[in-house]
């Protein structure tokens, strides 16, 4: 009985390595950042990695941002704002490769660029989240009218599938948004705050949730972070932690 099941297991393991290998045939793996076909497994191409600038130390403690000064802890927005998420991590710093990347992630309809940037952040944060003893992973959410309208949100195929690879639960209708905001992107700071006041809420209590991690795709001002983190905690989170593929730098 047990041969038998371990010969079941192999079968089913080889059958899935097949369909994988027929999908990269019809669909053939592209680098994310210069959108070219490349061998199955490579990800992010040899010159692309080259080009593109890591979000690495040093950076601000708090968000993430990388900072100019390497005798400052954290970048001057977070020196100014208090936050109300924890703390934020993030991959690369958002400039023109990473800035196309990301579009054609969001509006271009390339879904697949997901594995590739959750393979990243396990890869580089994967010991950090473990270590915040996260339970559960949310996207941010996008409006029900911009996710018919765009097919898909980035961020929910982001969250399932860094939590496929860290195997965390990836929670995709917890945090709902009940507003149909302006996009963030033409706003000031302050602007932003008062665009996002309240149009977060929790679909139920999550007391048995106490240290989560959100993931999206920009980190600009903190100011999407902070409504989420403020919806999750009013709904029993304990320590809201971040992650995301790009991130702005210190002014």
């Amino acid at each position: 009985m047990k041969n038998k099941s371990m010969e079941f297991t192999v079968i089913k393991k080889l059958a899935a390595r097949l369909d994988q290998a027929f999908l990269d045939l019809l669909f053939p793996p592209r680098c994310p950042v210069c959108d070219r076909v490349v061998l199955p497994g490579t990800g992010i191409c040899a010159a692309c990695r080259a080009k593109i600038r890591p979000a690495s130390h040093p950076a601000c403690l708090k968000c993430g941002k990388p900072l100019l000064d390497e005798r400052k802890e954290y970048c001057t927005d977070c020196m100014k704002n208090r936050h109300i998420f924890t703390q934020n991590r993030a991959l690369w710093v958002y400039e023109d490769d990473i800035k196309a990347s990301v579009y054609r992630f969001k509006y271009r309809g390339r879904r697949e660029y997901a594995k590739v940037y959750a393979q990243e952040l396990a890869e580089r944060y994967g010991s950090w989240i473990k270590s915040r003893g996260i339970s559960a992973i949310i996207p941010v959410p996008l409006s029900k009218k911009k996710k018919r309208k765009r097919g898909y949100n980035q961020a929910e195929l982001l969250a399932e599938e860094l939590g496929r690879i860290l195997k965390l639960p990836a929670y995709t209708d917890l945090l709902i948004r009940v507003r149909d905001t302006k996009p963030q992107k033409t706003l000031s700071a302050k602007e932003r705050k008062i665009n996002l006041k309240r149009a977060f809420k929790t679909t139920q209590n999550i007391v048995q949730l106490q240290y989560i991690l959100v993931v999206d795709d920009i980190y600009t001002t903190g100011s999407t972070l902070d409504a989420a983190a403020g919806a999750l905690k009013e709904a029993g989170a304990k320590e809201v932690y971040a992650c995301c593929i790009s991130i702005g730098r210190d002014s």
